[in-house]
């Protein structure tokens, strides 16, 4: 099975889990959706049917990867463009 590059794993984590806990503070519909697209999101990408059981694997498999040197977050579409070098 193919597994997401960690960075991309460790922040859908994070999300679902900041957003969860705000949802059930505050009870707001917008958050809801996004929690719910989240949740999706990690039981595809670790190949499970139930968000519980998506971040048990999700935390296992961020569990073997050795820390970055530098803390490195995914790069938007914008910002590769913006990195690369411009054309002669």
């Amino acid at each position: 099975m193919l597994r997401p590059h960690p960075a991309v794993l460790r922040h859908l984590v994070d999300e679902y889990e900041a957003l969860s806990a705000a949802v059930a503070a505050s009870e707001q519909a917008d958050l809801s959706t996004r929690v719910h697209d989240l949740a999706y999101t990690l039981c595809v990408s670790t190949g499970t049917r139930d968000v519980e059981r998506a971040l048990e694997v999700a935390h296992q498999w961020l569990e073997t990867v050795p820390p970055p040197a530098r803390e490195t977050t995914p790069l938007t579409v914008t910002e590769r463009r913006m990195a690369a070098p411009e054309p002669a």
